[in-house]
């Protein structure tokens, strides 16, 4: 696959799980904060890897999964949030997300199916094929007719 595709995957659930961690406050999203500091080139201007993930960030609020009420410059969008649809892909259930016979309560296997927890194990472990895999079921308008764990 293209590095670009990975990259935007990576940076689209950095982004989106950043704002489900303060839901349903509105916060500034930093690309700072989700890939690092990238020096500006020699006439100021953003790097492309960083101009990719506010593209990434812009792309996911005309696509409807976050809203937000304007870009701080080249380095954040500022009052963002999950929208209704971001919310609900990040909280549905992945089917087979679980082992079989693993010994825990309800409320945590809930938790531990959500794409959310999933998502934030595979960025956390740096895995990247398991996020572009996930990333894909994030944008799929359903799960093979899984239902929404909300």
């Amino acid at each position: 696959m293209d590095l670009q595709i990975d990259e935007f995957y990576k940076d689209a659930a950095a982004g989106l799980l950043s704002l489900y961690l303060v839901f349903p406050r509105k916060a500034a999203l930093y690309v700072e904060d989700l890939i690092g500091r990238e020096e500006p080139d020699e006439f100021g201007l953003p790097t492309p890897r960083h101009q990719s993930c506010l593209g990434a960030l812009l792309w996911l609020a005309e696509e409807g999964y976050i809203r937000f009420d304007s870009t701080i410059g080249y380095d954040a969008l500022d009052q963002a949030v999950l929208s209704e649809k971001g919310f609900l892909r990040l909280t549905r259930a992945i089917p087979h997300a679980l082992r079989e016979g693993e010994a825990l309560p309800p409320s945590v296997r809930r938790v531990h199916a959500t794409l959310a927890f999933q998502l934030r194990e595979a960025l956390g472990q740096r895995h990247g094929e398991r996020i572009s895999r996930l990333s894909r079921l994030l944008f799929e308008s359903s799960l093979n007719g899984a239902s929404d764990i909300v």
